[in-house]
């Protein structure tokens, strides 16, 4: 069934090329963040483990709901693993330690990189490609990585 939505078909197919990409970061990072919740050790084991937890249902939704906005500009969302290590910007692996200082640092990284993208990307989203609605869902997922980024780098001071 055709999509019409108001946005020309070659638009709303580049808009959901950079979706794909934001996907993939997405998808990462709630592995990496399920990674800090499943192995962390240390002295502050027990409110670090519900903290990471809370991390990953946040990344876990942000995922869904990024998947779901290629869907509502008519384009099937990237659901493999292979795909997601193609797409993404952050690296699947890192030599943190299991302590919560070095897995927050590997986390914040992750967060900063996907700002940064994302800040890359925006006006042309509406400006370029004519689709406020995506920028502006957009913008909502800078400022909850924003917000994340913030909490994370006050654990390290």
């Amino acid at each position: 069934m055709k999509t019409t939505i108001g946005i020309a078909a070659e638009q709303r197919e580049v808009v959901a090329h950079q979706l794909a990409t934001l996907l993939a970061d997405e998808f990462v990072l709630s592995t990496k963040t399920l990674r800090a919740h499943w192995n962390l050790e240390g002295p502050d084991f027990h409110s670090m483990h519900r903290y990471f937890e809370e991390l990953y249902q946040q990344a876990a939704k942000r995922a869904d709901q990024v998947a779901e906005r290629i869907r509502q500009l008519g384009h099937y969302a990237p659901a493999s693993l292979k795909t997601f290590l193609q797409l993404t910007h952050l690296t699947e692996h890192d030599d943190a330690g299991n302590d919560s200082l070095s897995l927050i640092r590997v986390l914040l990284r992750d967060h900063e990189s996907i700002i940064e993208f994302i800040r890359g990307n925006i006006d042309a989203l509406q400006s370029t490609h004519k689709d406020a609605g995506t920028s502006d869902f957009v913008l909502a997922l800078l400022e909850q990585h924003e917000k994340t980024a913030w909490m994370l780098r006050a654990h390290l001071k």
